[in-house]
């Protein structure tokens, strides 16, 4: 109630991403809906760009999934505003066009950015002086997705010296007046910090979250009788164990190794299935794999149900936030050994050797009881309600902006900002 008294004037929150699609579970569609939920006016201001559309694969994994956004739109999903602008490659990447006039338009307190380098961040930096916001940003790469965190070399290397220029100096230009960057784990912080520029002090972890109104185990009749209905259709009974993937059917992803794990397992008359719910390069070969399934990519309103209808959630390579959404459903959790975002595992999964399929088999074998799997994932289920919801990330964040602006020590120039004209 005291904090609320200090914030007299409703707070206004603009998020900057480089994508934005509708219907999925994603930081850019949940953190302004769970905002808008806590009485804060939220906007989100995204490129046309798809996600993903940097893939080389994206026509065969993500074509029929999602559609094109049109510069111009602007829409009012869960509460909030959405603002869809165009972009222009520069230096070969998306820039936005037009993000200093609809940051002039909408004039918030804050500006939540989802990355710490790039165009987005850059000119989240250059408008905050003449707009007067607090700046926020983000770090969600794993040292998973990026060599030089897991493959060292001399500071004079090439790469090395290309991050530098191209990172690590405009990251510190960022992070120079930046409030806040939030590392999604552990080892995104230790990114952030040592090859994007951020200052060490600034960083702080703070995990992604799961939107545990739609992610929760099975708890009534209707999620019982939607659970036997989908594995019906797949042809499975009670007792067969379905380890389910979800996500791109890709080689960094290597969903292929569960696979042929599975056919391994099944092939020896043990009564474990493989669901792949997704679509990639890899879909052919997972398709030819005795005991397994692809189901296309589905909209976030549809995964809790095919959660609950798995007994086993396996990520055979790189993290993946559905893990999360996994295990608000009660499933255990299988991921490799060289995950670093380890609490999304820690009471309630198991670690195989990375591309060891024997040893993702004996994981598999040992999980085989359904008592240890109902004790894992329960509590799983109640980790992540505990420390992982969105409205519980949402909270802390919104803490965290308050706190900055009650720290101000100047009001806010919007009478410079609208005798300033275009800013782009």
């Amino acid at each position: 109630m005291k904090g609320e008294l200090k914030r007299r004037i409703p707070m206004r929150v603009a998020l900057l991403a480089g994508t934005y699609c509708k219907g999925m579970g994603y930081l850019e569609n949940m953190l302004p809906k769970y905002l808008a939920r806590l009485g804060v006016e939220t906007h989100i201001v995204a490129t046309d760009l798809p996600p993903y559309y940097w893939l080389r694969d994206f026509p065969e994994t993500y074509g029929n999934f999602v559609s094109q956004s049109h510069p111009g739109t602007v829409e009012n999903p869960d509460g909030y505003t959405l603002h869809i602008v165009g972009h222009k490659k520069i230096a070969g990447y998306a820039r936005m066009v037009g993000v200093g006039d609809k940051l002039s338009s909408i004039r918030p307190d804050i500006v939540q950015a989802s990355v710490c380098i790039g165009w987005i961040a850059l000119d989240a930096a250059l408008y905050k002086g003449a707009i007067g916001y607090k700046l926020f940003t983000g770090n969600h790469y794993h040292a998973s997705v990026f060599p030089l965190a897991t493959q060292p070399a001399p500071w004079w290397s090439g790469q090395r010296l290309h991050c530098m220029l191209t990172r690590t100096l405009p990251g510190r230009l960022v992070g120079l007046v930046t409030e806040k960057c939030y590392a999604i784990a552990p080892d995104c912080a230790d990114v952030a910090i040592r090859f994007f520029g951020v200052p060490r002090g600034k960083v702080e972890i703070c995990p992604l979250g799961v939107d545990t109104e739609l992610f929760a185990p099975i708890s009534s009749e209707k999620d019982r009788q939607a659970r036997l209905q989908f594995r019906e259709r797949l042809g499975l009974v009670e007792s067969d164990i379905l380890c389910i993937y979800t996500g791109r059917f890709s080689e960094d992803k290597n969903p292929l190794l569960l696979a042929e794990a599975v056919a391994r397992l099944a092939s020896a008359g043990q009564p474990y299935r493989g669901l792949f719910v997704g679509n990639g390069i890899q879909g052919k070969a997972i398709e030819s794999c005795v005991g397994c399934v692809t189901h296309p990519f589905v909209p976030v309103h549809q995964l809790p149900d095919i959660f609950r209808a798995a007994d086993i959630a396996v990520w055979p390579a790189q993290e993946s936030l559905s893990m999360l959404d996994a295990a608000a459903c009660g499933l255990p959790i299988v991921a490799n050994h060289t995950m670093t975002a380890q609490e999304r595992t820690e009471g309630n999964g198991s670690f195989y050797r990375l591309n060891d399929r024997e040893d993702l088999i004996r994981v598999l074998l040992g999980l085989r009881d359904q008592h240890t799997r109902q004790h894992l994932g329960t509590f799983g289920a109640q980790k992540v309600a505990r420390k992982f919801s969105w409205h519980a990330v949402a909270k802390r964040r919104l803490a965290d902006y308050e706190s900055a602006l009650r720290t101000k020590t100047s009001v806010k120039p919007k009478a410079v900002v609208e005798s300033y004209g275009g800013l782009d």
